[in-house]
């Protein structure tokens, strides 16, 4: 159950902001066996004045346009998948014409307990988990 979070400049046409995403999605059935119906987003737009990060920290960036992929999602994922994750999505930015140099992507891992869809409750209760 991921839910995605992009940070990206103010000026990133929402076509853009959705590739970005169709491909993180993918790239996430891919290769961390994300259920395909699992599918949620949500951008966050900054001014360029906003980012404020080291601009040569494990490589150089342009804090103004780099983009943060924040992944929230069912823990229990391998290191080699979480590394083939990130592999395949930075192929995947370059390839639609976005830098991958100029990303940063972290995963936040949490429990069924800690996501709840409905009126139900958790989805450790509503599935029966």
């Amino acid at each position: 159950m991921p839910f995605n979070k992009l940070h990206v400049p103010q000026d990133l046409p929402a076509a853009t902001c959705h590739a970005i995403n169709d491909q993180l999605h993918e790239s996430l059935v891919d290769t961390c066996g994300v259920n395909p119906d699992d599918f949620f987003c949500l951008v966050c737009r900054y001014q360029p004045e906003d980012m404020i990060l080291h601009p040569t920290f494990l490589g150089t960036r342009d804090p103004a346009k780099t983009i943060i992929i924040e992944i929230a999602l069912l823990a229990g994922r391998s290191d080699a998948q979480k590394e083939a994750l990130f592999v395949d999505m930075r192929q995947r930015l370059d390839k639609i014409g976005v830098p991958s140099a100029n990303s940063i992507m972290f995963l936040l891992e949490n429990q069924p307990i800690d996501w709840s869809f409905s009126t139900e409750g958790s989805v450790k209760r509503v599935l029966g988990l």
